[in-house]
């Protein structure tokens, strides 16, 4: 049986790459995962590992060529598989003695395991995990166990931080660490080594390094976690532990939703919000301050190293004003049709489709109206040609504890009401609770930013590059205006387009902007298409 070896994913925006080196040949043998060949793009290098154990039977692209994204590179054929029981297969160039110790494979777990023979356990290495489209380095943020400290299958050894998400790192395998290959702060790269553990739960930390033994036994465990409310036999979760100690709370401070009351990152995040206060015996964590600073202010101030999520935001926002020839365009639309009808149908869209119904739906629904008339506000530029999207992954901006994201709606233009309310309360959940994937925040072509949530009355939103436009919505206020010749009052809102003005001129931005405002005026200019 044949299986195909094509190109992968290679970045937001990357089209083709060049074949690099080739690790194998026709005919060596290849476990599954092992690397076959290297890509190169304008961006990022690119390994590209064996789908499944076999032979590799033919090369068709060669080193040196430049191929596409899916295109095809080689073929392996079934049966060849390199192991340490079968001494890696009939091929001479890769010869494995069965009978040695150290022989590496790469497991399930995204993990090295070297058969060491030493207190009847194997070795195992553990590995940076994937850490998403064109991520290719993460920082080491908290180490959960220590070396010589046993823990569970699955269980959370490390948490990485990038310049995204976090990501946490559980163990291939039950046994305990017996090195630690990078500490808190290292910069990893994806595929790189974390630590080696051992599959044999008894080895201690002077048995495999040679330093005193600092496993932490169960009944210590049972008594470090007890906070006084009967709570001594359950392991809280290691992100939910980390953010507690961060903010001064324990157990006792917190209600946990997992399994017999365990506490979760989720629960940690709500006590948070809801004003919990940490416990009397709660130490405050000591502050570092800057220097110079006279004797009085020292003890005043702080310095927090900025996380990967800040810094990268940081980063490319400035990006964004240095590159983009950024302009922005002010509009104000009144709100009362939409808030009227929003009033008169949302229990009825409720009832039906088990979401609310909000204005970000609505904003969204004219926003991608305007866009079809205004069609370079959901382009952008790439190099010196100008990429014009034929569809609208709408971008929704939301805030979360930890920074600015902006999740992704794909195709929005081709979503009724109820599936963008639906799509936006799901994303917005999985922003506030860390979980959403390198996926669901790349490939949008326009953004919505809603200040107003904030309270925000007017402001200038930045471009999300490579984007050309996003629309910052505002605080909705009663404010008396003229209709008729008459002064009434009437729920007005300031709309702020930012645009890109290398390719949207003036014209249209202002022409977008007032598309938008008339859909929400008078929503049934949406039914119709005008």
């Amino acid at each position: 049986m044949m299986t195909e070896v094509r190109v992968p994913t290679l970045g937001e925006s990357v089209t083709e790459a060049t074949v690099a080196t080739w690790f194998k040949k026709p005919g060596d043998s290849v476990a599954q995962d092992e690397m076959l060949c290297e890509l190169e793009t304008d961006k990022v290098t690119v390994e590209v590992p064996a789908p499944v154990a076999g032979t590799l039977s033919e090369i068709v692209a060669q080193e040196g060529q430049t191929v596409g994204v899916d295109a095809l590179l080689a073929q392996i054929s079934a049966g060849g598989e390199a192991t340490a029981n079968d001494g890696g297969g009939d091929d001479p160039s890769t010869p494995i003695d069965a009978g040695s110790a150290d022989v590496k494979l790469r497991s399930e777990g995204g993990a090295e395991s070297t058969d060491s023979g030493a207190a009847g356990g194997k070795s195992l290495d553990v590995m940076v995990p994937t850490l998403g489209e064109s991520v290719t380095e993460a920082t080491v943020s908290t180490w959960f166990k220590k070396v010589g400290e046993p823990f569970d299958a699955d269980e959370m050894l490390c948490e990485l931080e990038t310049d995204k998400v976090s990501v946490e790192v559980p163990a291939p395998a039950a046994g305990v660490l017996t090195e630690l290959l990078a500490n808190e702060g290292d910069t990893v790269e994806a595929g790189g080594k974390l630590a080696v553990m051992s599959t044999d739960a008894k080895a201690s930390a002077s048995e495999v390094t040679g330093v005193p033994d600092t496993t932490t036994k169960p009944e210590a465990q049972a008594k470090d976690n007890d906070t006084g409310s009967g709570r001594t036999d359950i392991e809280d979760a290691p992100s939910a532990k980390k953010l507690m100690a961060e903010h001064g709370l324990s157990s006792g401070d917190v209600t946990g939703t997992g399994k017999d009351g365990r506490v979760m990152k989720e629960d940690v995040q709500k006590a948070i919000q809801g004003g919990a206060k940490p416990a009397a015996a709660a130490a405050p964590a000591p502050a570092k301050t800057s220097a110079p600073a006279s004797a009085d202010q020292a003890d005043r101030e702080e310095r927090v190293k900025m996380t990967r999520l800040r810094q990268t935001i940081a980063r490319r926002l400035k990006e964004s004003q240095n590159t983009a020839a950024m302009l922005t365009t002010y509009n104000e639309v009144d709100m009362t049709e939409v808030m009227a009808l929003r009033n008169e149908y949302k229990d009825l869209f409720l009832k039906k489709h088990g979401v609310k119904l909000g204005f970000m739906s609505f904003f969204t629904k004219a926003c991608v109206h305007a866009l079809n008339e205004v069609p370079e506000v959901n382009a952008e530029i790439d190099g010196t040609d100008v990429v014009y999207k034929n569809y609208v992954n709408m971008g929704i901006a939301a805030g979360t504890p930890t920074g600015l994201v902006v999740p992704v709606i794909k195709d929005a233009d081709a979503m009724s009401f109820a599936a963008i309310e639906k799509a936006i309360a799901e994303k917005g959940a999985k922003a506030r609770d860390g979980k959403l994937s390198m996926e669901e925040m790349q490939g949008g072509t326009f953004t919505i930013s809603n200040g107003g949530v904030y309270g925000s009355l007017m402001s200038s939103p930045i471009l999300n590059p490579p984007q050309s436009g996003i629309l910052g919505m505002h605080k909705i206020q009663d404010r008396p205006m003229a209709i008729n010749g008459e002064v009434v009052i009437r729920p007005m809102m300031y709309l702020a387009l930012s645009y890109d003005h290398r390719i949207v001129d003036g014209k249209g931005a202002v022409t977008f902007l007032v598309r938008v405002k008339e859909a929400l005026e008078d929503p049934r200019r949406l039914l119709m298409d005008l």
